[in-house]
């Protein structure tokens, strides 16, 4: 059978809920949520694919590839669950993952609290070598003093080891030694060498990210390895992808060794899949808007291109790889989507805080317990309590398979927030809703306006098991005009990793002033690293005629420590790149300053394009029109409660007027009075806000 005879599947793994998405041979879509299993997240992915080939009556011998985003990455940073870890460096730079960039995220945030490294410091070890700016071996390595530091290390029980030496990306021959050297000697050692993720310039993000993939790897090869023995279980012989931070796929062979660049697997393929749904509707500028059970985040999708940066950091709070915030978390110099997450989903806790005010997250109730009104053991009110109370979600999700209890979510909100703030029930619930709400705005206002974005130019698309739920309120505080809802948006994520590509990415230092470069040393590198991304692209099962490879140089302002990466050309005309980078560098920073320009490295992207993939643009055949049943909603003090029609998602009328439910079993949608809603003929829900009827 040829890959294009055969099922995919495409799985996310939510905080709360598993989201699964099977495309069959004739295009038609199959989706299914079951509840995430977090100490055990792969249980929850098998049960999944197992149920969902029974919807699809489709036997393991016709799936041809799983597709998968994982939260394992990004839940071991945020729980410090990572394997005891190491470091090994030239000696005298033993505290550089300490001193950091010697900056706070925030100026005047007077209780902020610097980030404790994931290397403790007895741990951080220095072994004698050194290589100087240009290359040159100033000092060989002391292989018996590497190794007395290794045994040191085994001895204390570590299991995962990071080694990141000075100036190693302009001269890796002491790193691969030392890598070499002590996999021999400790076979059982889990070993990354810096220039094996990222062979560029910038000692503490060379330093940050080999340690960033040293913690996490071993937790990452576990769950994989897990994953994929539970896969031939259920006799599934199909490979798998996984999805990374900038929302393109690679091999779990590849995510296996580097899993630095597959920590925000999730949320980027989301993002991803809205820039695609956005260029099949031919519609350039979308802000896509992701609620789930545990976070909201927020991208940017401008004239088509989708927002992606080069570094990012990983924290706690609001997460946003901003040029202009630094030091809040731990620092991932790998390509990733431009993505502000906030600690605010719908399992987030609403609790009164010490200075008497409602909070919202960024603690969730997750699976388990869950919200109170699931009924499994949660006894502290959430997002989803709330939303119950004033009517907007059903009394049962996820296709019946979750019970709703209205009277457990009442009484405890009542307990919890209503009674200290002398309000009703639903007044708290309805204050508990606008928290929420201002939280999540706070994230689109971080890659739009704090962009130099006006939001008000731009659509949002809703995704996520609650993300519709919410979308309208959100607009509104915004003031944007119109909601793009696709066809399935609970389990798009799932979706937009069935639409991804391959990608690969290498970088070689070429340092120098832009005037002085020489174009054939240029092309020549270029050309060497084309040959390292086509073969890696190759050997992920793409065909050699599917490859493209893009060729970018990093540059900065003589002096300055940011670079940004604009296209390189050829030939390569030194004048050109400097007008294409001076216009990146304006549309980031708003003005042009006149000095020189410094070269600091060559990238090459490496991007397969799968055969079969998911394509937006196929027409779906809506249901037979069903009649609408009816329940009070609450929309605010401007409208009150409402008698609300509800409809099935797939079989509401073409039009409507709101206010309107629109339920399915993977999320709900919400239609305020005053809007208008039409859905088109790929089963798109668009919401024109402040419409007249």
């Amino acid at each position: 059978m040829t890959t294009e005879s055969l099922a995919r599947i495409g799985v996310d793994i939510g905080g709360t809920f598993t989201d699964l998405v099977l495309t069959d041979t004739g295009g038609k879509l199959y989706h299914r949520k079951v509840a995430s299993t977090p100490p055990a997240p792969e249980m929850a992915v098998l049960t999944g694919v197992a149920e969902i080939m029974q919807d699809a009556r489709i036997d393991a011998a016709r799936i041809g590839e799983i597709v998968h985003g994982t939260t394992v990455g990004s839940n071991t940073l945020l729980q410090k669950l990572g394997a005891r870890t190491g470091l090994i460096t030239t000696r005298g730079f033993r505290d550089v993952l300490e001193i950091g960039r010697l900056r706070t995220p925030g100026m005047f945030d007077l209780q902020w609290q610097k980030p404790e490294p994931l290397v403790r410091r007895r741990y951080r070890c220095e072994v004698t070598e050194r290589i100087a700016a240009d290359g040159t071996v100033l000092t060989p390595l002391d292989i018996e003093d590497l190794l007395r530091v290794g045994q040191k290390l085994v001895d204390e029980g570590l299991t995962s080891l990071a080694i990141c030496f000075l100036n190693s990306y302009r001269n890796p021959v002491h790193e691969i030694a030392a890598g070499e050297a002590l996999a021999k000697a400790f076979p059982d050692l889990e070993i990354t060498t810096s220039v094996s993720v990222l062979p560029e310039a910038k000692e503490y993000e060379r330093t940050s990210t080999a340690v960033v993939n040293a913690y996490v790897r071993p937790a990452l090869k576990s769950y994989l390895t897990r994953l994929e023995d539970g896969l031939r279980a259920l006799g599934i012989d199909a490979p798998l992808m996984v999805c990374n931070s900038n929302g393109a796929l690679a091999s779990s062979a590849t995510a296996r060794e580097k899993p630095v660049f597959f920590i925000s697997s999730g949320r980027a393929a989301g993002a991803a899949g809205g820039g695609r749904l956005g260029a099949a509707l031919e519609t350039a500028n979308l802000v896509v808007f992701d609620m789930g059970g545990t976070t909201a985040s927020a991208s940017l999708v401008a004239e088509g291109a989708l927002s992606r940066v080069s570094e990012y950091e990983f924290r706690s709070g609001i997460s946003t790889p901003s040029r202009f915030i630094k030091a809040g978390g731990y620092m991932m110099s790998v390509p990733a989507v431009d993505v502000a997450e906030v600690g605010s989903g719908a399992g987030s806790i609403a609790h009164v805080d010490e200075g008497g005010l409602m909070k919202v997250g960024p603690i969730s109730a997750g699976a388990e317990p869950g919200p109170v009104c699931y009924g499994i053991g949660g006894d502290r009110p959430t997002v989803t309590d709330a939303n119950l109370i004033l009517g907007y979600l059903p009394q049962q999700l996820a296709g019946g398979s979750r019970a709703l209890d209205i009277t457990r979510a009442t009484d405890v909100i009542g307990r919890d927030l209503a009674e200290p703030f002398g309000l009703s029930a639903e007044q708290a619930a309805w204050g508990v809703r606008a928290v929420v709400n201002a939280n999540m705005a706070r994230a689109i206002r971080a890659v739009t306006v704090e962009r130099g974005v006006d939001p008000r130019d731009f659509d949002l698309v809703a995704i996520g098991g609650s993300g519709p739920v919410h979308a309208a309120d959100i607009a509104r505080l915004l003031s944007m005009k119109r909601i793009l809802v696709p066809a399935s948006p609970g389990v798009f994520t799932a979706m937009g990793m069935l639409a991804g590509d391959v990608e690969r990415y290498f970088i070689a230092p070429f340092p120098g002033m832009l005037e002085d470069i020489d174009a054939g040393a240029a092309l020549t590198r270029i050309e060497t690293l084309k040959a390292e991304a086509h073969a890696a692209v190759l050997a992920e099962g793409i065909p050699a005629e599917a490859i493209a490879l893009s060729a970018e140089i990093d540059l900065r302002f003589r002096g300055q420590e940011l670079s940004l990466s604009v296209a390189l050309g050829d030939p390569v005309d030194p004048e050109a790149i400097r007008a294409r980078y001076l216009d990146a560098y304006r549309t980031i920073y708003s003005y042009t300053p006149t000095d020189q320009v410094e070269m600091v490295s060559l990238r090459v992207t490496g991007r397969g394009e799968r055969p079969g993939k998911l394509d937006f643009r196929l027409p779906r055949d809506p249901e037979a029109e069903t009649p609408a049943t009816t329940r009070r909603v609450y929309f605010g003090e401007e409208h009150g409660w409402c008698d609300t029609p509800c409809f099935s998602r797939f079989g509401a009328p073409a039009t409507l007027i709101g206010p309107a439910i629109l339920e399915g079993t993977d999320s709900t949608v919400v239609i305020p009075p005053d809007a208008r809603c039409t859905r088109d003929p790929y089963l798109n829900i668009l919401i024109e806000m402040d419409a007249d009827a």
